[in-house]
C-alpha cells in the first residue's frame, strides 16, 4: 500500500517537521532514508522510494554496503539520491573510527575493531590505514585513496601520505579478499614489508598489516603475528 504525497501529508507528519520537533532518532529507518532521497518518483512518494530501497537491499545493513551503481538500478533514483545515500553511510560507518582518540590499537584484533566498518561492501581492493599516536592511540582511520591490495606495486607512498597527515607516528593497515580466499596472499607479506620499510625511514613504525581471508582475520606482517611491531 502506498502512502499518500509528501506535500497530502498533515505538515506535523511530514519526516522534515518531525525530525525538527522531535529529533532523527524519534524517525524510522524509512523516514530517514526518504530525508537523504529528498523527493519520490512519478506515483510514488519519498516515503515509499525509501521503503523500497530498504526492502531491495534486504534493511539498513544492505543498503550501507550498496554502492552508487546498485542504487542507481532502482526506480527513481538518479546520481544525486544514489551519493547523498551512500554519503550519509560512508559518515555513520567513519564517526566511530575517526573521533575516539582514547580508542587504542594495541592488538590484531583493535586494528579489526577499528578498520572493519570501513570494509563492508564489495571486496573491492580497499585498504584501510589507521593512524596513531607514539602510544597507538587512534588519530584516524580512513580508506586510503588510490590504494588496491591487489595492485603491484603496492601503494607505499599513499598510505604513509595519509598516515602522515594526520600526525601518526604508529600505522596498521587491513583490507579484505574474496569471500573465497582463505588465506593471505604472499603478496600480502610483501607488501606489509614494503611499507615497513618505507615507514620506519620517516619515523613511522608498522604495528600490523590484517587481512579477512574468507571468514578468519589474519596477520600478514610486519612479522609472523605482528610481534615485532606490537611493543610500544
Amino acid at each position: 500500500m502506498r502512502t499518500p504525497m509528501l506535500a497530502d501529508l498533515d505538515p506535523d507528519q511530514r519526516p522534515r517537521e518531525r525530525m525538527l520537533r522531535l529529533g532523527a532518532d524519534a524517525l524510522s529507518d524509512v523516514e530517514l532514508v526518504a530525508l537523504l532521497l529528498g523527493s519520490g518518483r512519478r506515483g510514488a512518494s519519498a516515503l515509499d522510494a525509501a521503503r523500497d530501497l530498504l526492502v531491495a537491499h534486504g534493511g539498513l545493513a544492505g543498503l550501507a554496503d550498496a554502492g552508487p551503481p546498485a542504487l542507481l538500478r532502482s526506480p527513481g533514483v538518479g546520481p544525486a539520491k544514489a551519493t547523498r545515500v551512500v554519503a550519509a553511510l560512508a559518515l555513520a560507518r567513519r564517526f566511530g573510527t575517526s573521533t575516539d582518540r582514547r580508542a587504542t590499537v594495541r592488538t590484531p584484533a583493535d586494528v579489526v575493531r577499528v578498520a572493519a566498518p570501513l570494509l563492508t561492501g564489495p571486496a573491492d581492493g580497499r585498504v584501510v590505514a589507521v593512524a596513531g599516536d607514539r602510544a597507538a592511540r587512534v588519530l584516524g582511520a580512513v580508506v586510503v585513496p588510490g590504494a588496491s591490495a591487489h595492485a603491484a606495486p603496492f601503494a607505499v607512498r599513499e598510505v604513509l601520505a595519509e598516515t602522515l597527515r594526520r600526525g601518526g607516528v604508529t600505522l596498521a593497515l587491513a583490507h579484505r579478499h574474496d569471500p573465497g580466499d582463505a588465506r593471505p596472499y604472499p603478496d600480502d607479506e610483501r607488501a606489509a614489508a614494503a611499507v615497513a620499510e618505507a615507514a620506519a625511514h620517516c619515523g613511522v613504525r608498522l604495528l600490523d598489516s590484517v587481512v579477512l581471508a574468507g571468514d578468519v582475520w589474519a596477520s600478514a606482517g610486519p612479522a609472523p603475528g605482528g610481534g615485532a611491531g606490537w611493543a610500544p
